[in-house]
């Protein structure tokens, strides 16, 4: 190697050791970082009959995903996509689905039993007042609004479509990706039961 050339390689040596020294100090730094505070009690109607709280799903596991009966494609594949993961995972694996409306003004529990009958079983919907769906939207940090169609005749929901992952104690652990394999996002499931 000449001469001309040892200065400008020692630089970049000593460049890539500092980046890679700030990298692992700032992931160490973020590892230790508390868990945002989301989720928190709740009392709302179940697509099941009668009322759940968030007790109810404690001692498990479970996911939690904003949505609305109307909605014409994320929300049911999503729905799809959770009901596959759950088959793969068995059906004795004892985790819950909550599908929480973000449109109570359409989305009665019948309603909601009737939309969620073609998914898992384990998926149970969640509906109540809009007082009741805002506060849980703000438990969840979830946004959620009204959008008027063009003939102003009816509306569609814009709304937050992450799927929270809760462990056992009801603690948000983080977002849960289901865009993948079913049988890879159950084994990742696996190590929350």
């Amino acid at each position: 190697m000449s001469r001309r050339l040892v200065l400008p390689f020692a630089i970049l040596v000593l460049g890539f050791a500092g980046i890679g020294l700030g990298s692992f100090l700032t992931l160490s730094k973020q590892a230790g970082a508390p868990v945002p505070s989301i989720g928190g009690p709740f009392r709302l109607a179940s697509s099941n009959g009668g009322e759940a709280t968030d007790a109810d799903f404690k001692g498990h596991p479970f996911l939690v995903f904003f949505g609305y009966t109307h909605c014409p494609d994320v929300c049911p594949t999503e729905l799809f996509q959770m009901s596959q993961m759950l088959k793969a995972a068995g059906a004795d694996k004892p985790v819950k689905i909550l599908f929480i409306t973000v449109d109570p003004e359409r989305d009665s529990a019948p309603v909601m039993k009737q939309f969620l009958s073609s998914f898992d079983s384990r998926i149970v919907g969640l509906t109540g007042t809009r007082a009741q769906i805002n506060a849980v939207e703000k438990e969840y940090r979830v946004y959620a609004r009204k959008v008027p169609s063009a003939n102003g005749k009816d509306y569609s929901m814009d709304h937050t479509a992450v799927i929270y992952l809760m462990d056992k104690q009801g603690q948000f652990v983080s977002a849960f990706d289901i865009e993948r394999p079913p049988q890879v996002a159950a084994q990742d499931l696996e190590a929350y039961l």
